[in-house]
């Protein structure tokens, strides 16, 4: 159990030398609510997709339908891996000296973590840069993102996922047992190795890079969306101007704050060379935090739609005493007749019949 250097007992000194002690009853209960409200979101927003997607076969909405597919069976299937070993675990006093004497269950932890941690927030990037094409440039949007390279995309999102979740595996560095005893990551305590803050680095600016990418294209996107709401005098496509805005909100507010304090976390204890200062407590808070992003995701991309939000104008509307008018802006809110005015008004060489003519034709 003292060999350091021994691939089986990675990790082992941690359980020996750690001070962190967590109440079992109160983390298995964070386990088994994260893993259970996780499953059944993005198990709800699947089936919400294939409906949609039945509904819909719309050439336009047909990518953001396979990314968001993308997203949510990423999501579910990290609650369903990652809680499952969470939960046998806890189940198993998180006596990692005797069902983890070769490693395995460790590394395979460690690289669903990571897999499950970065993907999401790649594929949540590529989904800002596909809305920011779609509304920015609607006519490249149509002949170039079909199916197949969003296909492609969303290939290549989780090779490069995985790539990242092997590299310490590749490079015959193990994964290390966190000082609660309850995950495996890479090494937080006592880092002074190079590459022990390289791969910590690695994946707090990989989540950094999606964050700012996706915050970067949703707010093109959302002022693109007002630019269009306000030059048109029309009232058609107000209802998914609005929709896409509450989204893009709703989209960085909830990733920014579920994942900065985890990565701000992981970049602390990567950059400090003289050992971490981050308590073990710190660590899981952030990681819990993080979770609650997977959770969240089904319900700010699928689950905040039209009908939603019209219901809370409605009730906001009457709880304020406001009357409510003009709500049949919100029965048409095609992805299609919205990049219609997009391409129309953002056209320099196009006259005000030309622009009043698809508008009026949308409201029949």
């Amino acid at each position: 159990m003292n060999s350091s250097k021994s691939p089986g007992l990675a990790g082992f000194g941690v359980l020996k030398n750690s001070t962190c002690h967590t109440e079992k009853k109160i983390s298995v209960f964070f386990s088994i609510i994260f893993m259970t409200a996780g499953i059944l979101s993005n198990s709800l927003a699947i089936v919400i997709l294939m409906k949609a997607y039945q509904r819909f076969r719309q050439k336009s909405k047909a990518s953001f339908l396979l990314l968001a597919s993308g997203l949510v069976v990423t999501d579910l299937f990290g609650h369903l891996i990652n809680g499952a070993i969470a939960v046998f675990v806890y189940a198993s006093d998180k006596d990692w000296i005797r069902f983890n004497q070769s490693n395995i269950l460790c590394s395979v932890f460690g690289i669903c973590m990571v897999f499950f941690g970065l993907c999401p927030l790649f594929l949540g990037s590529v989904m800002a840069v596909e809305r920011c094409i779609g509304v920015t440039k609607p006519i490249f949007h149509s002949t170039k993102m079909t199916s197949r390279h969003v296909k492609m995309m969303l290939t290549m999102v989780c090779l490069f996922a995985v790539l990242i979740a092997l590299l310490p595996i590749l490079r015959f560095r193990a994964y290390q047992i966190q000082a609660s005893r309850t995950w495996c990551f890479y090494k937080t305590e006592h880092v002074e190795d190079w590459e022990d803050r390289f791969y910590l680095l690695l994946f707090s600016c990989l989540g950094f890079l999606a964050l700012a990418i996706s915050f970067l294209c949703n707010a093109v996107t959302g002022i693109t969306l007002l630019r269009v709401k306000f030059k048109s005098q029309q009232r058609q496509g107000r209802s998914h101007h609005f929709e896409m805005i509450i989204q893009l909100l709703a989209i960085m507010c909830v990733s920014c704050i579920c994942w900065s304090p985890f990565l701000v976390t992981m970049a602390r204890i990567g950059i400090n060379e003289g050992g971490s200062k981050e308590t073990c407590e710190t660590i899981l808070f952030s990681l819990r935090m993080a979770t609650w992003n997977q959770i969240l995701d089904p319900w700010v991309y699928i689950l905040l739609r039209k009908a939603v939000l019209k219901n809370l104008y409605k009730i906001t509307s009457g709880c304020c005493g406001v009357h409510v008018i003009n709500l049949h802006m919100w029965e048409l809110s095609s992805i299609k007749n919205s990049l219609k005015v997009a391409a129309i008004s953002e056209s320099p060489g196009s006259s005000r019949q030309i622009n009043l003519q698809p508008l009026s034709s949308m409201g029949q």
